[in-house]
């Protein structure tokens, strides 16, 4: 027995020894690659311990998400709102105690004004229905005012597609494709879905890369795709396209999307046939000629001279020949990979743009008829209920249903290594996402969305959400006091606008006639 254990602990000392002796020629070999090397002048100034510097700033971000940053602090969203995602997905109590963490000084804080006598449950009444498209050969009608924006299959993965497929079937709100193309998994839950076409046409072009009316007929045959959505711009790169890894190009989304396998998707940064207002709106009334179907566009708002133009244009042309609906989207990112530049520093944020839009939207008459779809990191019930406050007809969310399935907030969206298996093709990593269980949480996320929305209608006095108005609202400003939303930015009269143009162009004619 004695003599096992000493070749025992003679083996586990040669054993130490060997490991000792690799962690030496470990160090010895970084010491000499550091100090040989001239592409990182830590390393070379300080071999070895310079390469915890490195290591230090990679594993920062997790270490600030976890553990240093407060529920109000990171970005593009905090813990907080992160936090009642996730409890609103998984049915769980979404009640807090001892006061909220949210500070309701800070300038642009968004504070909802109560009545003295709220809306009683008997009185409340769920969100109106309402038609996009009255001119169409498919008008679509919908009570949902809340529904998911555009991924593509591509972007996301295939058990993504699935689950918010599904869980939108459940909720009985719509599902945006995204410009990656209809794919079988956008199909399967059988929800209403919105086609996004975007600069590169992908699922709806021709061998040449246009346009495809055959194509178009092809898609709009199936009864799920309710509308047809032309993207211009989107919040997360304004002025460029589309941009999929080549290792996010598997052969199904090539098929799909009609491109080689392998090969990074880069869409054109616009239109090469949409050049001017009258040209995009010849081709949104081409599309809902041969598809019978809804049809608007998204876009995120900047310099403004082009969308006077076009609103103008459309007064002249007539409300049959209108846009159905226009997306507007915020420009500070979303699910999509993007130049930093872009990310950071170009377009309107939706705080801006969206009472800019519906202004002049209603400077002319055509808020009626023109619908506006807000988008941009409205995940929580006060910012959905904010958009419908100021003039939106339905709010979307791309990451908001993202945090639903399961999103952590990795930041890898592009990298093909979501942990959570939600944008990645990776099949080992994409085991983790159970479409069934998933679909799931999208339809509760849904739920307490609308149920949120409606606790703050209620407190305001209303009947249901999209009763808000803007007197409803305040907004802290830089002193630290509150000043209505309606003083900040005053609702014009119906049609001021309009009229406006009828006195010059009248007053030109009977000019001329002097003349």
């Amino acid at each position: 027995m004695a003599a096992w254990l000493m070749l025992g602990l003679q083996i586990m000392s040669a054993l130490f020894i060997f490991i000792i002796g690799l962690g030496v020629l470990a160090v010895v070999y970084m010491y000499i690659r550091d100090v040989t090397q001239s592409k990182q002048a830590v390393r070379r100034n300080y071999p070895v311990i310079g390469r915890f510097r490195y290591l230090f700033e990679k594993q920062g971000e997790f270490f600030r998400q976890y553990f240093f940053a407060m529920d109000r602090e990171e970005m593009p969203f905090n813990r907080a709102e992160r936090s009642w995602v996730y409890r609103a997905s998984k049915n769980v109590d979404r009640m807090l105690a001892f006061g909220s963490t949210r500070n309701l000084e800070l300038s642009g804080s968004i504070l909802f004004m109560n009545c003295a006598f709220p809306t009683l449950e008997e009185d409340a009444v769920a969100p109106s229905k309402l038609t996009i498209g009255p001119y169409c050969k498919h008008p679509y009608t919908t009570n949902s005012l809340f529904n998911i924006s555009a991924m593509s299959y591509g972007s996301i993965s295939r058990p993504a597609v699935r689950a918010l497929s599904r869980g939108a079937a459940k909720a009985g709100c719509w599902l945006n494709t995204g410009e990656g193309g209809l794919s079988p998994y956008h199909l399967e839950g059988n929800c209403d879905l919105v086609f996004q076409i975007g600069t590169a046409k992908y699922g709806v072009r021709d061998a040449q890369g246009n346009l495809s009316d055959e194509r178009l007929r092809e898609v709009a045959a199936y009864p799920q795709v309710k509308m047809f959505e032309l993207k211009l711009s989107q919040g997360a790169k304004p002025g460029k396209g589309g941009i999929l890894p080549g290792i996010k190009v598997t052969p199904e989304v090539a098929a799909i999307r009609g491109i080689p396998v392998g090969q990074a998707s880069i869409s054109p940064n616009g239109h090469p046939d949409i050049r001017t207002p009258e040209e995009l709106l010849a081709m949104l009334n081409r599309i809902r000629e041969v598809t019978g179907k809804p049809v608007g566009f998204k876009a995120v708002l900047g310099e403004m001279g082009w969308l006077e133009k076009f609103l103008d244009l459309v007064l002249e042309r007539g409300d049959e020949m209108a846009p159905d609906f226009i997306t507007v989207d915020s420009a500070d990112g979303g699910s999509g990979a993007a130049p930093q530049p872009l990310l950071d520093y170009v377009g309107l944020t939706l705080k801006e743009s969206l009472p800019l839009l519906v202004d002049m939207l209603i400077e002319r008459g055509l808020k009626q008829r023109i619908k506006v779809i807000a988008s941009g990191k409205l995940i929580v019930p006060s910012k959905v209920a904010w958009a419908l406050a100021t003039g939106a007809d339905f709010v979307s969310s791309a990451r908001g249903f993202m945090f639903s399935l399961g999103c952590i907030q990795a930041m890898q969206c592009n990298k093909d290594t979501c942990p959570t298996g939600i944008t990645t093709h990776n099949i080992r990593l994409q085991q983790g996402l159970d479409p069934a269980d998933k679909a799931e949480r999208v339809a509760y996320y849904h739920k307490y969305i609308t149920y949120g929305v409606g606790l703050i209608a209620h407190s305001c006095g209303v009947k249901e959400p999209r009763q808000l108005r803007r007197h409803h609202v305040k907004i802290v400003s830089d002193h630290g006091l509150s000043i209505a939303m309606d003083k900040l930015h005053p609702l014009p009269e119906e049609g001021s606008h309009h009229r406006a143009m009828k006195i010059i162009a009248t007053s030109k004619e009977d000019s001329s006639l002097h003349l």
